[in-house]
């Protein structure tokens, strides 16, 4: 499982083309370098590592999609970085 970490240092988890909380909650797709909450609405650019909100971005849809829950990790976060763009809108 490889990992992304939100502009301020939390852990989320890659499955796949798929993205869950470090507590395992599916959070949504990855599609073109960017994540689609599990309603197909844009959640987030991928930039190396990271992700953060662009509005720029904001207009782009996909189809839904569902998963099941991942288990949890315990790895740790870091810390944040100044990049453009603001924190994601994750639930976890």
């Amino acid at each position: 499982m490889d990992e992304f970490f939100t502009r301020s240092g939390r852990l989320l988890q890659r499955s796949g083309n798929q993205l869950y909380s470090r507590s395992g909650s599916y959070l949504g797709q990855l599609w073109n370098g960017k994540v689609f909450d599990p309603s197909g609405r844009y959640s987030g650019t991928i930039v190396g590592d990271r992700v953060v909100y662009r509005t720029i971005d904001s207009a782009a849809s996909v189809a839904a999609s569902s998963s099941e829950m991942c288990p949890a990790s315990t790895r740790a976060n870091r810390t944040g970085i100044s990049i453009w763009g603001t924190e994601p809108n994750f639930a976890d």
